[in-house]
Formats: structure tokens, sequence, C-alpha cells
């Protein structure tokens, strides 16, 4: 009975010492996790935050002249994740191209006229032919297209000194205008219900009946106008939309102009169809009435305009076509070829026709000759399921034979391959693809297609757009770019960070997103590192002090760890680490790919940790051997529990301190001082803390003297020099045994960067890099690309601050403007 009993007594003791035990590392560990999250938390918020206002916003690289604009950050939240970009979703019209149009060519019955070499519409041919045989069906039609260029517009013009300026929020209706004018149709008045042309050296007065606004979904625009007392209905648009409302009888007229517009398309220019009915007053005035009451209702008031539209937008007559040039902007091939590089996948999305689309893709080395191209463009469910299926094995096949290939599909067949089952193989074989091509989108089918690449890759998906129309894409997507140019600001405005030009793109996530992954990665971890080395510490001296919950350090001295005497370091790493030089990752844009694989996975951190554990038992109990049982002054007396726990923390101090500067891949002037004046501030804390603070309310009574004590031990002052180095030996060896055994392209960049001032004689890395892009090669290709370098489609603003309606009804050109003081 008494063995039982002592057993029992035993098993007892056991017992609470175990929960003894758990409660003491519960305790050291609710202590100290909410104190590392919130400090990680502000110093990332803080760093990120500065690093937009220093960085981005003042690179002078990303400073475009003739705007004279820059980048801008509209948040500093996302910056990482510009390191982390796999997909790039990009608009055309004034992304890719510089949305500065030129009306080049004009098709009108049986005739193309106009030719390419001309910078603007330069052909004589165009008025000989009128004025050869007045009244004649030729002689009305090409009076008719010049009419409509001048009048069926929400163009506003100004007369500045003599010279008539056009204000439009559609840079192609201005070009449109400024055509018809140097083809002696001049529009130069408008007034509430009629605009004034000067036609052929006379003015004359068309009455403005009616107007159906320009929408995405419809793609036209209509007017309804009284001219010599004929009233007409002039419709423009695309030419799928125009075509299927033509009268009976227009396949011969359909097919020359098909047989033009794919002309142009093939040069990528925008083009623009033109048709007209000749209304009776009968006609009018009975579908007016309907018109106006859809105009005037508050209920499903889009349903009825368009009702009322369709019933009158038909049976019209195909008068002609018009191509407007849209030239790319500068450096965009070489911004894509060094995107593509980098292993990011660029998708274009736009509204264009897919001849032209194809060809801009071609002209802006998205795609080249030896690219092959799957083409989706079927107008049932069926068909396009069918479609995906056979190309997903054609897909298959050309990976296996190595070979490069991109999708090319159009909006009918997007609507089918965004439903039901076909979205998962649409998804996954668009994924497959070098490149993606989405021609004849709406809007809302851009977002559509980021949402499900998002969902599906899973990963960061980049939208870039300049106008009104790219904002829900650029919304949808993970990091949104707006392009502040000639379609205003609501790009910029609704995006994360806003750029004048496409080819900027390049070094904000080349150079500023791989240098903020970089760092983010490394401030993170590092700062899990610095808190486990120094809380983990607790635990060793547990073991020491039984258990007690007795804790080694001074209580002020831990709250002041990571807000004062480590808060430096981590953050100077952040903001002045620059891994490799911005104009060597710019120049070799695969090492982006090689700065994403150094991310926040479970091994690397597993590594840190492993390495903050292995530091707290070198530092721990370096510390313990140096003090324990050992004369530590002159005077013979030795240290307490107090004198272990400073001097344990001073080595803390400054073997985190190193472990930054080992860490840092570029000593900056600021990360030298931040690293040793954090040691130099500890050190005069605690001379402080030791003569004043307890003499002040008896706080910090245990520091009396503490500094005499500590600093008058030469034993103190060699063990400082001896851990800290003794301790970050392992850290050497193991960098060393990494970077000489299995060099990433990261570290051979770090270490070249290191020796050379430049990359000269840098041969290992040109492997990593596709061919480095350069202006003279660019010049050498332009015999190959000089018939695809143009952008295409027709665009005007539906979303503007006034509507197009209200502006053609209301606006008085007439009227002086009033100017402010």
């Amino acid at each position: 009975m008494l063995r039982n009993s002592e057993g029992d007594k035993k098993q007892e003791q056991f017992r609470r010492r175990e929960f003894q035990i758990g409660t003491v590392l519960a305790k050291k560990c609710v202590e100290h996790l909410s104190i590392l999250t919130k400090s990680i938390g502000l110093r990332e918020d803080l760093t990120k935050a500065t690093y937009s206002a220093i960085y981005i916003n003042n690179d002078i690289e990303m400073y475009d002249v003739n705007s004279d604009s820059c980048a801008i950050a509209r948040t500093s939240n996302l910056n990482e994740e510009l390191g982390q970009v796999k997909f790039i979703m990009s608009d055309k019209t004034g992304t890719l191209t510089r949305n500065v149009m030129k009306f080049k060519r004009v098709s009108i019955g049986a005739k193309n006229y106009g030719n390419n070499e001309d910078d603007e519409f330069d052909d004589p041919r165009l008025i000989d032919d009128y004025e050869r045989d007045i009244g004649s069906e030729h002689s009305d039609a090409i009076l008719e297209v010049l009419k409509m260029m001048a009048i069926c517009h929400t163009v506003v013009p100004e007369n500045k000194d003599g010279e008539l300026i056009y204000q439009s929020s559609s840079p192609d209706e201005a070009a449109l205008v400024r055509g018809a004018a140097s083809q002696k149709v001049s529009f130069h008045t408008r007034q509430p219900q009629k605009v004034i042309c000067r036609v052929f050296d006379r003015d004359e007065t068309i009455e403005i009946l009616d107007v159906i606004d320009f929408t995405s979904d419809r793609k036209r625009m209509s007017v309804v106008v009284r001219d010599n007392g004929q009233i007409k209905l002039y419709t423009k648009g695309a030419d799928t939309v125009i075509f299927e409302r033509l009268k009976k009888g227009s396949e011969e007229i359909v097919e020359h102009c098909t047989e033009h517009l794919e002309d142009y398309a093939s040069f990528g220019y925008r083009t623009l169809c033109f048709s007209m009915r000749k209304l009776s007053d009968e006609e009018y005035s009975a579908w007016a009435p309907e018109y106006k009451k859809a105009v005037l209702a508050i209920d499903n008031r889009a349903r009825l305009l368009a009702e009322a539209a369709e019933k009158l937008e038909r049976d019209m007559v195909l008068i002609g076509a018009t191509a407007i040039e849209d030239k790319l902007q500068e450096w965009v091939p070489e911004t894509i070829q060094a995107l593509m590089a980098a292993d990011i996948r660029v998708w274009m999305l736009t509204g264009d026709k897919r001849e032209t689309a194809i060809n801009i893709a071609h002209s802006c080395a998205l795609c080249h000759q030896n690219t092959e191209l799957l083409i989706v463009d079927k107008t049932t469910y069926e068909e396009t399921y069918s479609k995906l299926e056979q190309f997903a094995a054609r897909a298959a096949e050309l990976e296996r034979q190595e070979k490069e290939f991109a999708m090319v599909i159009d909006g009918k067949s997007l609507l089918h391959a965004l439903t039901g089952e076909a979205r998962k193989h649409f998804g996954e074989l668009a994924l497959r693809c070098h490149a993606v091509v989405c021609c004849r989108m709406s809007p809302m089918q851009k977002a559509e297609v980021v949402e499900m690449v998002r969902k599906i890759a899973k990963h960061v998906v980049l939208a870039i757009g300049d106008g009104a129309n790219d904002v829900a894409m650029i919304q949808a997507a993970n990091v949104g770019i707006g392009i502040s140019g000639e379609e205003g600001l609501q790009a910029a405005s609704a995006s994360d960070y806003a750029i004048p030009r496409f080819h900027f793109l390049r070094r904000l996530l080349l150079v500023h997103g791989a240098w903020n992954h970089d760092r983010s990665v490394k401030v993170i971890l590092y700062s899990f590192y610095k808190n486990i080395c120094l809380y983990i510490i607790e635990l060793w001296f547990a073991i020491f002090s039984a258990w007690s919950g007795q804790t080694i350090f001074e209580r002020w001295t831990i709250g002041m760890f990571n807000v004062i005497f480590t808060a430096w370091p981590p953050v100077v790493l952040g903001l002045f680490d620059h891994p490799v030089p911005a104009d060597q990752i710019m120049k070799y844009p695969a090492l982006y790919a090689s700065f994403q694989n150094r991310a926040f996975s479970i091994g690397n951190f597993s590594l840190w940790i492993g390495m903050a554990i292995i530091h707290s038992l070198s530092l721990f109990f370096l510390t313990y051997a140096t003090m324990e049982n050992q004369v530590v002054w002159d005077s013979g007396k030795t240290g307490g529990w107090l004198m272990l726990g400073n001097c344990a923390y001073t080595y803390v101090v400054a073997t985190v301190c190193f472990k930054a500067l080992l860490e840092c891949d570029s000593w900056t002037w600021p990360v030298v001082v931040a690293c040793i004046g954090s040691i130099g501030l500890w050190i005069a804390f605690v001379i402080l803390y030791a003569l004043v603070f307890p003499h002040v309310g008896g706080i910090g009574a245990d520091m009396a003297g503490m500094a005499y004590i500590m600093m008058s031990s030469w034993t103190f002052w060699l063990a400082m020099l001896f851990i800290p180095i003794a301790t970050l030996l392992w850290d050497l060896v193991i960098k060393s045994l990494f970077t000489i055994a299995m060099p990433t392209p990261r570290e051979l960049a770090v270490m070249y960067s290191k020796r050379t001032s430049s990359f000269n004689g840098f041969e290992r890395l040109a492997r990593l890099s596709t061919k480095t892009y350069t202006r003279e090669e660019e010049e050498a290709d332009d015999d190959e690309m000089k018939t695809v370098e143009y952008g295409y489609a027709f665009s005007q603003d539906e979303s503007g601050a006034v509507a197009q309606t209200e502006l053609i009804r209301n606006v008085d050109s007439t009227r002086t403007k009033p100017t402010g003081r």
C-alpha cells in the first residue's frame, strides 16, 4: 500500500509538472504572438507605403514627356503582387496603340479610295469622281458618305483664332470629321436640333430630328435628319451589325465592301461601315412617338429604346466604309517580348474584328510567323464545344512537338465558351496557349474572361486598359493598371496603378514588382526569424528555472525589441535592398521568374524558422556557458539572472542586425547605419535606463547599476564579438553551399552584380533570356512588319458625363464660352 501511495504521488507530481510546463509554454505563446503579428503588419504597411511614394511615384524612367505625367501608385497593398503576375489581360486601342486617329481610306460602291503611303487621306480621285458625273448613283453615294462623316457624330466644333478645332470624346469621330473637311464637306457649326456644314463652297443647314445612341451592345449609332426636305436615317457601326440590317439585294455591294474591309484589316486599320435609309414623312411620324415614349420611360427604358431602334434600323442601303489608322505605341513589341520572356502570358482583349486582331497580335510580337493559330469562330454552343475539344487534342500534339500556339476567339464563340461545360474546356485550353486573342468582345465579356482566368489559373492576373469600357476588366483583376491616355482618366482613376504608356509596364513589373516581391518575402521571413530568435530563448531559460514562469529578460526591453531596437533593419531591407540592378533585370527579363521562385513557401519558411531555433540555442547556451560559475569582475563577483538576460539580449540584437546585413544583397549606407545604429541604440538605452529610470518612480529598479556591471566586464565585450559570429557561421556555411552547389539565376545575378558594375561577360545568365529586342533590330524588321503595325476598331464614349443625345440636341457652338478670371 505504501509503495502504491508513493507511486501515486510521483504520478501526480509528474502530471502537475506536465501541466506547469504546458501552462508556461502557453503563456509564452500568448505573450509574444500578438506582438509578433502586429509588428510584422505595421512594418509591412509602412514599408509598402513609403516605397510607393519614393520609388514608383518618383521613378523618372516612367515619366512621359508628351503628356507630362508619371506613374502613380493608388494603393501600396499590391506592390509585392506586381512581382507575382502570371497573366496580363490587355486592351488594344489606346493601350497598345496610340489612339491618335488618322483618316486613311474609304470604300464607296465598288471603288476603293486612298492609299497606305500617305500620312492622311489624299486621293484626288474621290472629288474627281463626284464632280465628273454629278447626279449619278455613284456621285450621290460619295456625297452621302461625306455628309455622314460630317453629321453622324457627337463632335463639337470650336473656332480658336480663326482655326476650326474639333472636340470629341471619340478620336475616331474627330478623324472622320477632319477627313470630310479635307474633301470639301466641312462641319463648322452645331446648334440645338441642327448642324451647319460647308458643302462644296456653300453652307447647308441639316435638321437633327432624333439620335439613337451608340452602345457597346448595339455597336452602332444612328441619326435621323431632314436634309433639303428629305428625311433620312444615317447609321454607322461595325460591319457585322450593319450587314444584317441591309435591304434584300445588297449582296453585290456587300461583297465589294467586304473585300475592301479585309484589305483594311490586313493593315490593322480601324473600320466603320456607313448605311442610310430614306424615310417618308408618314413612316417617320408613325415611328417618332414610340421612340420619344421610350426616351421618357423610367421602367425598362433600355429595352424600349432598343425595340424602337430595331424597328427603324432595317432595310438600309450600304453606301460605304472607312479606314482609320491607329499606330502602335513605341516599344510595345519589345515590352511584350520581354514580358513573355519573363514567363508571363499576355492576352489581348479587343472589340476588333478577327483579321485585324490577328495582325495586331503579330505586329506587337504577341505571335510570330511560326505560331500556329487555333481559331474559334462558331455561332452555336455545340459547334463551339466541339471546336474546343478538337483544339485541346491539337494543343497536346503541339506541346509534344514543342511548338508555340495561340488561340483566337471572337465574341459570339466566347458567349458559348463561357457557358456550362464549355467554360472549363475553354479555360484549360486557353491557359496552355502561349498567347490568346479575344476579338469582337463587349466590356462585360472582358471582365468575365479575367474572372475566369483568376478562378481557374489561381495566379495573379493583371488587367491594363485606358478607356471607360476597360473599367470592369480592370476591377475584376488582381492588379488593375490604367493608362492615362486619349480616352480620358476613367480607367486610370479606377485602377490600382496608373502609367502614361504601355511600355512602362515592363519596368513596373520587372523592376518594382521583382524588387518588392523579393523584399517582401525577405522582410516577413526576417521578422519571424528575429522574434523567434529572441522569444524562444525564454523556453530554454524555463528549463533552467524549473519552469517557474520567470522571464530572463527585463520586462520593458521585451516590448521594445520590435518597436525600437530591431525596428529599422527590416524597414531598410524593404526600402533600400536592390538584389539586382534595374538595367540588368530589364535586359534579362527571365530573372523575373527566378524572383518569383523565391516565394513565401513552406520550405523557405521552415528553413528560416529552423535557423532561428538554432540561433536561439547558440545564443542562449553560449551566453550561459560564458557566464556560468565564472568570475566576471575583478572584485570576484558574478552576475545574476538579469545579467545573463541582458547579455543574451545584447547578443540577440547584435546577431539579428548582422543577419540583416548578411541577407542584404546591396549594402547601401542606410542599411549599414540602421543595423549598426540599432546595436548602438540598445547600448545607449541600457546606460540611460540603468542610470536614470531607477530613480524615477522606481521604474526598472532591477536595472540599477546594470550598465556598469555589464560594461566593466571584459567577458561581456569578448562574448559580444565571439557569440554573434559563431552563431552566424551556420548561415555562412549553408548560404555558401547552396550558392556553389545549386545557384539559382537570381543568386548568379546577385553574385555577378557585386563583382562588376555591369553584367559584361555574364554568359551564364544569357541562357535565361530570349532574344533581347533592340531598336536597331526593330528597324531591321520594318519590311516584315510594315503591313501589320497598326491598330483597329471603332469606339465611341457611351458613358460620358453628358449623353450623346443631349449633347447633339442642346449644344450651341455659336455661343462664346465664358472665361474665368
